[in-house]
């Protein structure tokens, strides 16, 4: 069975299968015409479909769906407009213009956006998914999307992290963000439920988190649930936060000197 296929809306026009042919060529996986009613037929043939129409995917898998959408990252983004500080990419990252950052886990690109913002137009912002449906649907996402002038781009690469940590140069980014998939399920909304359905639910382990200090420049940080297993196997320790905050962030020093923050 195949990861993903491409489809249009329902009762699409030329230029929606141009668009849709267009995203199915560009990840290299196969178009599928709209099938009259649901999408059972399809995912009969796959593991998600990503549906595109013209400002919008959505993906869709047998147990339901998720639109792209900002999600959380707005309110976040919100706050810190406002000059709140409970930002942790903030108070804990002490992220900064200019600065470049690899998100290994991108999911659904809440960090990055938020790291987007805070680095600028001049800093980089590469989002790695291993997951072919989640890149999908984040690349696609993002790009029809009008960009913030304010914010970084977000490059979306499908790819393992750990494959592309050991390719890297010491110091290629300023920051390194790893969020591991949570081994606890908690309530959440659709997409994230669906997120959790398709991500790579490999653990963080402690090649790859002695890679990624490798690569880091400045920092490393790691965000895990606060009542989960992740950080206590691998000898990590949060930094202090509210106790009602659901997850928590380790903050860790590069192995080497690395190449430094850009300015």
């Amino acid at each position: 069975m195949t990861p993903v296929v491409v489809t249009t809306r329902a009762k699409p026009g030329p230029v929606d299968v141009a668009e849709a042919s267009a995203v199915a060529g560009r990840w290299g996986v196969p178009f599928h015409a709209r099938p009259a009613g649901p999408l059972h037929r399809l995912l009969a043939e796959a593991t998600a479909v990503l549906v595109v129409e013209r400002r919008a995917v959505a993906l869709w898998d047998g147990s339901g769906k998720a639109r792209w959408s900002p999600g959380l990252a707005a309110l976040r983004l919100k706050a810190l407009e406002r000059g709140e500080q409970a930002e942790a990419l903030v108070s804990v990252g002490g992220l900064v213009p200019g600065e470049r950052v690899l998100d290994c886990t991108l999911g659904l690109a809440q960090d990055a956006r938020v790291a987007a913002r805070l680095v600028g137009p001049r800093g980089q912002v590469v989002g790695l998914e291993a997951s072919l449906p989640l890149a999908m649907l984040a690349a696609e996402g993002l790009r029809r999307e009008t960009r913030d002038a304010r914010s970084a781009a977000i490059e979306v690469r499908h790819a393992e992290a750990a494959q592309v940590l050991s390719t890297l140069e010491p110091g290629a980014f300023d920051v390194v963000l790893l969020d591991p998939m949570f081994s606890r399920e908690r309530r959440a909304q659709p997409a994230f439920t669906l997120l959790r359905r398709l991500a790579c639910a490999r653990p963080l382990d402690v090649e790859t988190l002695a890679q990624a200090r490798r690569v880091a420049g400045r920092v490393v940080l790691v965000k895990a649930p606060r009542y989960g297993r992740e950080l206590k196997a691998l000898s990590l320790r949060p930094e202090r936060s509210s106790r009602s905050a659901p997850v928590v962030w380790v903050r860790l020093p590069p192995l080497s000197s690395g190449a430094g923050t850009r300015g």
